[in-house]
């Protein structure tokens, strides 16, 4: 059984010290967040749900925190910008053993102290359906400088970084076994790292057009730039940079990266001509297609043959698709 509510935040707020941008944390009814003279700021929140985005049984209490906490880091990231404070709202059942909470806590405060964001707040409930946690994002971005989905333009390159797919591999792999049994490539889909230093770069360097985070996959988040630029998109299959299963070294099925999501790599478009970096702080940078005048999608296979690509990917609410 968790500790009382307030024995629970208390816990908390000694784990959680604020940073240099929190005026005041938890204790109050409202954290004072300081926002940097001449910045924007960026909010985000996201779900994590038992039995949708994580199962208890599959994935460890600590790598539910710390996905928590990368969802929301990775928009922050989409958009270039700079986390500030995240803000946590917990749900969870009686029956749900403190000891988990605290593996959960240590999961999300790591990657909070990595990332230098003071975990400035929050709510804590009981709540009989599972685990509910809410986790919200502060950041800031230079006023009129955050990278939006709608500027993309026709003829601009199309780039994703890191590889795609291993995420979803990784949880069709362990869904298909009796027992659960970890190797080190499954890494990317329990502690996935959010490229906040990468979206920072392509905002100071003025590299993208346009960006997105890659949660509900390649085809899905694609969609969203075509729609919010109003223009379509071509991408070639053979230059998508999949991620390798496991121990095994062998690349994922172009499918899961595509439709399968939570890889939390940046999508993002560059100006006709405009050098991007073939790497950025280390990580590969791939440039995949070409943005289009003609609404749609299409995907080019081997061959040359080319075909509609339907944004297939996690849309909650639609029936045949689930993590």
């Amino acid at each position: 059984m968790p500790d009382s509510e307030k024995r629970l935040i208390q816990h908390i707020r000694r784990l959680a010290p604020v940073g240099p941008t929190v005026v005041r944390g938890i204790g109050d009814d409202c954290a004072v967040i300081r926002i940097p003279r001449g910045h924007e700021a960026l909010i985000t929140t996201d779900f994590s749900l038992e039995g949708i985005h994580f199962r208890r049984p599959l994935h460890p209490a600590d790598s539910v925190g710390h996905r928590c906490l990368a969802r929301g880091l990775s928009d922050i990231a989409a958009m270039g910008g700079d986390p500030r404070a995240a803000f946590l709202s917990l749900a969870a059942p009686r029956t749900l053993p403190q000891s988990w909470i605290n593996r959960f806590l240590a999961g999300l405060l790591g990657l909070a102290k990595e990332f230098a964001v003071p975990l400035a707040g929050g709510d804590i409930a009981e709540c009989s359906a599972g685990v509910l946690a809410d986790i919200a994002v502060f950041g800031s971005v230079p006023r009129g400088r955050a990278i939006l989905r709608q500027g993309a333009k026709a003829g601009d390159a199309i780039y994703v970084t890191g590889r795609l797919g291993g995420s979803a591999a990784v949880l069709d792999k362990l869904g298909s076994r009796s027992k659960r049994r970890f190797c080190r490539g499954d890494h990317v889909h329990f502690y996935p790292t959010p490229r906040v230093s990468i979206g920072r770069y392509l905002r100071e360097h003025r590299l993208a057009t346009s960006m997105i985070d890659i949660s509900d996959g390649l085809s899905t988040d694609l969609g969203h730039i075509c729609d919010e630029s109003q223009v379509g998109a071509v991408i070639t299959a053979a230059q998508i940079p999949l991620a390798q299963l496991g121990n095994e070294r062998r690349r994922v099925d172009l499918s899961f990266a595509l439709y399968g999501g939570e890889d939390y790599e940046l999508l993002f478009t560059s100006r006709q001509g405009q050098r991007v970096p073939a790497r950025i702080l280390g990580v590969p940078i791939t440039r995949v297609g070409e943005v289009v005048r003609p609404r749609g999608m299409r995907l080019i296979l081997s061959g040359g043959r080319m075909r509609q690509l339907w944004p297939k990917g996690w849309q909650h609410f639609s029936p045949g698709v689930g993590r």
